[in-house]
């Protein structure tokens, strides 16, 4: 059997195509493991996995949770919003104590860029990385493409929008990085003052005007406004940024062709999309939090084939 190149999913831009490729074929046996009857397999009844969130989640974690859990593992969760890191212990310390307890991989998410990276060279663990501050969000890439794979058939040669804000977002730049690598075309549409100055030289085109970004799309991906990231407004008013930004029934009806809505969620109804854009057919966010346990049993097993030799 083939083998990831690396040992630790720290981002898109340090794996290869053939990564993604053989992350995409076992995630599809996974599938099928989750739609049968006992949805378990003891894949990895003998290791153990932390998972570190230093950031709320609850959509990504639960994700992660299923996913160790549906193949065995021992999981250990550890949420630093109310942990010694309050008290001032820092990254290496919390870690190290919990590798003290043996563990094998570690889950992570961190508000600071790179912390996975700065992890993996002090620590033996296999490390995934579940979001890094405004970096990158590598399975969440990995989950998007592997829906437009199965809602179009190939990554290679759709033409993707990334829509909204860009600059505060992991799950943009991860994107960028995954579906260039699979052959997509890219461009982005957002506010001016929401996409980052460095975006032409990833090879990605703005589009300022919604209504031709999506008349140029196959598939248009809905990114939520993050306001938790704002210390500054960056747009006038959430109603003027959904009249610009926003998708709604009537317009998505005006298209001269049918393209495939997808949102990392969580959904700001209203504001990004509609409620009847998010609950019509040609939006596929609930098979992205289907794939997403998927592919993140596909990651986990990978690595963890890895660490077993």
């Amino acid at each position: 059997m083939s083998e990831l190149s690396v040992n630790h999913l720290l981002g898109i831009k340090y794996i290869k195509e053939s990564d993604i490729q053989l992350i995409f074929e076992t995630a599809d046996q996974f599938k099928e493991v989750i739609n049968r009857p006992i949805k378990k397999v003891p894949s990895l009844r003998d290791i153990t996995i932390a998972n570190l969130f230093f950031e709320n989640s609850t959509r990504t974690r639960l994700s992660f949770e299923l996913a160790e859990k549906r193949l065995s593992a021992d999981v250990v969760n550890f949420s630093a919003a109310q942990s010694s890191v309050k008290k001032g212990e820092t990254l290496i310390d919390t870690v190290n104590n919990i590798l003290s307890m043996k563990v094998d991989m570690v889950v992570m998410r961190h508000p600071n860029p790179g912390a996975g990276v700065f992890l993996s060279k002090h620590i033996k663990a296999s490390i995934v990385n579940a979001g890094d501050g405004a970096h990158e969000h590598p399975t969440q890439a990995l989950l998007d493409s592997y829906s437009i794979r199965e809602k179009l058939g190939d990554v290679a040669g759709k033409k993707v929008v990334i829509v909204g804000d860009i600059l505060h977002s992991r799950v943009a730049l991860s994107n960028i990085f995954a579906l260039q690598m699979q052959g997509a075309q890219v461009k982005v549409c957002g506010p001016k003052t929401l996409i980052p100055k460095y975006i032409h030289s990833l090879g990605v085109e703005v589009e300022m005007d919604l209504r031709k970004a999506l008349e140029w799309c196959d598939v248009a991906n809905m990114l939520r406004v993050q306001n938790e990231r704002m210390d500054i407004s960056y747009f006038p008013s959430t109603r003027e940024y959904t009249q610009l930004f926003g998708v709604n029934k009537k317009l998505l009806d005006s298209l001269d062709k049918e393209i495939v809505i997808m949102h990392p969620g969580p959904i700001n109804r209203g504001v990004e999309i509609t409620s009847d854009v998010a609950d019509s057919k040609q939006a596929i966010i609930l098979n992205q939090v289907e794939n997403g346990v998927a592919i993140r049993m596909a990651v986990i097993y990978l690595l963890a084939s890895k660490i077993k030799q």
